[in-house]
């Protein structure tokens, strides 16, 4: 086995996670069976309870796992499909230690940091890294290790320890180390920060192999050299990564460097041709034109102050649009102020092309949210609505088409009430947060001849990945679907959880209560998105090329999974 790890300097958010996934995509193209595993440095278990402002979106993996939103990353470049154990947190090393000492594992040696924590992590990714991720049975032979945070963190230390002591377990000729630092422009390019990165690395044993330069613009020759002076590396392992089009060009300023090459000397493996596929370039290209006509889709959400908290939902837009030759714009629409009657932000909304609600928790711009939903509905806009959009469409439609003017969700009222279209799920056990909602990947019974089994391609059993504690409350299925304006045409494996609603009279509105966002990819677009989108651009679903992107055997929401983690 081998290991590359990917570590930061000088500030966070400099795009380690994007240059990990890169990596990942340009070894996985050369032959390599890859793998990946994010370290994140804190204490919380997972990112399940964290707030979106606090640290962008909750990626969900196929077993239940709530993770850091890097995953999906490495999910979409190099289409892998990952678990919970490949997101290590400081909560849950020291969880694991912590159990182990009072079952009387440590047979009553003082439990220390050195080396019980950092044996701990040792051990979780020499045997995390072996797991199949790729579909197949093969283990991986290369495993892709990112440091969340910057060197010199405090909350790091412990981990820039044990992976100092990982590498002389593993030996060096299997190790190789990236750094990825700021290269600020100030006048001029300036190196010291890098420098002061690799300084702080080498006080922990830890010496980078490789340094990946983020800025604006190509290093400068000159600076190139410096670095590689002051930091002792060879001048070519010095990559020069300025900002781009799209992040899907990252892979190949990589390649043009030779960057797979270089890692595959440091890890003593024999040469390969570097190359990349012919459909990401393709990829690459279509983001590229110029010339191709806009859609505009209403993002109607209440953290839009931070766009992370909907990354895999911009994403999956834009891969529609990608795969339809279409330039995506996300207006961004504050469920807040929609609900405060701002009528400069509801006209904003008018003007848009299709209405996407994404999910969410807590009562505030709730009713905003509902607004959005009666506009789409009368107006006949295109309309997509995620989990808590699935329910607010649920309550809009009991309200307003049901006669049950105080239709609501038990979320967002005390106590119980029989108006409450929407209802706690009588497994999740109330007051515990952290793991104890629906999670994970499960099966959707899908009704034929309706709107949802045509975007799936016509199946009767599709995969999404779920994240909800609510429900569409059972005794009111009867009412709801009473007039034939709304139905529920996608129903759990035992079919008694609604999973997708749409309404058979709009030209294009349907809901769901999974998140269809977490399995789009770059070239096999969420089918959901696929349809929002076509309908928001005027395309006829019914279209051969449209059509033929709906059918696509390939798509992960039709392949059943391997068996989950039941914990979840």
């Amino acid at each position: 086995m081998k290991f590359v790890l990917v570590t930061g300097g000088v500030v966070s958010g400099i795009g380690k996670g994007i240059t990990a996934s890169s990596i990942g995509l340009l070894l996985r193209s050369s032959g390599l069976r890859v793998t990946s595993i994010k370290i994140d440095p804190y204490l919380n278990k997972d990112a399940g309870t964290m707030s979106p402002y606090e640290h962008g979106e909750v990626f969900v993996l196929n077993d239940g796992g709530e993770a850091d939103l890097d995953l999906g990353n490495y999910e979409r470049f190099m289409g892998l499909r990952l678990t919970s154990e490949h997101n290590i947190t400081t909560g849950k090393i020291y969880d694991l230690v912590i159990s182990k000492e009072r079952r009387g594992d440590y047979l009553g040696k003082t439990v220390q940091v050195v080396p019980h924590i950092t044996d701990a992590i040792q051990s979780w990714i020499e045997r995390v890294s072996t797991i199949p991720v790729d579909g197949g049975d093969e283990p991986p032979e290369v495993c892709i290790i990112e440091l969340g945070g910057t060197v010199g963190d405090i909350e790091s230390m412990v981990f820039l320890e044990a992976l100092r002591q990982f590498e002389y377990r593993v030996g060096r000729d299997n190790f190789c180390h990236i750094l990825v630092s700021l290269v600020p422009f100030l006048s001029e390019q300036k190196s010291k920060p890098t420098q002061h990165s690799v300084r702080e690395l080498r006080a922990t044993g830890l010496s980078p192999d490789l340094i990946v330069c983020r800025g604006t613009s190509p290093l400068d020759k000159a600076i190139t050299s410096k670095i590689a002076l002051f930091c002792m590396v060879p001048v070519e392992n010095v990559i020069s990564v300025h900002d781009v089009h799209s992040i899907y060009h990252v892979p190949l300023v990589l390649l043009s460097q030779r960057v797979p090459e270089l890692i595959f000397q440091s890890l003593r493996l024999p040469a390969r041709p570097g190359v990349i596929s012919r459909d990401w370039i393709h990829l690459t290209q279509t983001v590229e034109k110029s010339d191709k006509r806009s859609v505009s889709i209403a993002l109607v959400g209440k953290y839009t102050g931070l766009k992370d908290s909907y990354l895999s939902v911009i994403k999956a837009v834009h891969h529609s649009a990608l795969a339809l030759d279409l330039e995506d714009e996300i207006i961004w629409i504050d469920a807040v102020k929609l609900e405060h009657n701002d009528r400069e932000e509801f006209e904003r909304l008018k003007k848009c092309d299709g209405i996407l609600i994404p999910g969410g928790f807590g009562s505030r711009g709730v009713e905003g949210k509902i607004l959005a939903c009666t506009y789409a509905r009368e107006s006949k806009k295109p309309f997509l609505g995620i989990c808590l959009g699935l329910q607010v469409a649920v309550i809009e439609f009991a309200r307003n088409c049901c006669g049950i003017t105080e239709a609501n969700s038990e979320e967002f009222v005390e106590g119980s009430s029989e108006n409450n279209v929407v209802v706690f799920m009588p497994e999740i056990k109330p007051g515990v947060f952290g793991g104890t909602m629906r999670l994970g990947i499960r099966q959707t019974k899908v009704r034929s001849e309706t709107l949802a089994s045509r975007l799936y391609g016509g199946k009767t059993a599709i995969y999404e990945r779920h994240r909800h504690r609510y429900e569409v409350n059972p005794r009111m299925i009867d009412l709801l679907e009473k007039s034939g304006d709304l139905v529920f045409s996608g129903k759990d494996e035992r079919k008694e959880r609604m999973e997708i609603l749409e309404m058979p009279r709009h030209p294009f509105f349907i809901a769901v209560q999974f998140h269809p966002e977490f399995q789009s990819r770059p070239m096999n677009p969420s089918p959901p998105f696929l349809g929002l989108v076509a309908a928001s651009a005027g395309l006829d679903l019914q279209s051969p090329e449209v059509v033929k992107l709906l059918n696509n055997d390939n798509a992960i929401s039709l392949i059943a999974p391997k068996p989950r983690r039941e914990s979840y």
